[in-house]
């Protein structure tokens, strides 16, 4: 019994080698870190109603999953290797631009997509990856903005980082550059200075 139970386990051993469960984990993993966040403690209050609401975007097709697109030409879209983002580019983005508005301290900003009488900002995510023709990170978000008065206003906002090469070290930083100023810029846009 004992030589069986022996045999098993170097077989068991032997075959590790052979059989793999899952895939192997990227060497990188991205995430969107504000440049102006709310400090400790800082805290504001109100109503769903009073607050300025930040709903998840949607996103393009390239960019709904947690691989970092490159856009090869005008019609082909790859991933770079070794990297992928921690959450939905979307969602990441979602929070981002909330601490953006959270830290220019203009009222109550909450992160929802419940419907509510405030104003909304939502919108739709069209790039947050790497364009190879001109070896830029790029971030390009067409924002909506709801009045609570019903009225509408939309806005195209994009920012680009030039020269940078696709490797996950140089893409990482370059399209949390990028996403900062595009949140600074739609930040400005809801609640002027």
């Amino acid at each position: 019994m004992t030589r069986t139970f022996t045999l098993s386990l170097v077989m068991l051993a032997a075959l590790g080698g052979c059989v793999r469960i899952g895939t192997k984990p990227p060497g990188t993993y991205l995430t969107l870190t504000p440049d102006a966040a709310p400090t400790a403690g800082a805290a504001s209050s109100g109503t769903l109603g009073e607050a300025t609401v930040v709903l998840e975007p949607a996103a393009a097709a390239s960019i709904s999953v947690l691989r970092v697109p490159v856009q090869i030409d005008a019609s082909n879209v790859a991933y770079i290797r070794g990297a992928q983002w921690v959450e939905r580019p979307s969602r990441a983005f979602q929070h981002l631009l909330a601490d953006t508005l959270r830290a220019r301290g203009k009222g109550l900003v909450v992160e929802t997509d419940r419907a509510t009488t405030g104003t909304r900002i939502g919108g739709q995510l069209l790039a947050m990856g790497f364009d190879a023709p001109t070896r830029s990170a790029v971030v390009r978000f067409d924002a909506m903005k709801w009045q609570p008065d019903g009225r509408i206003e939309t806005r195209r906002f994009e920012s680009t980082v030039r020269g940078i090469d696709p490797e996950p070290g140089e893409i990482g930083p370059a399209l949390n550059q990028a996403a900062n100023k595009v949140a600074g810029e739609i930040a400005d846009w809801v609640a002027p200075q």
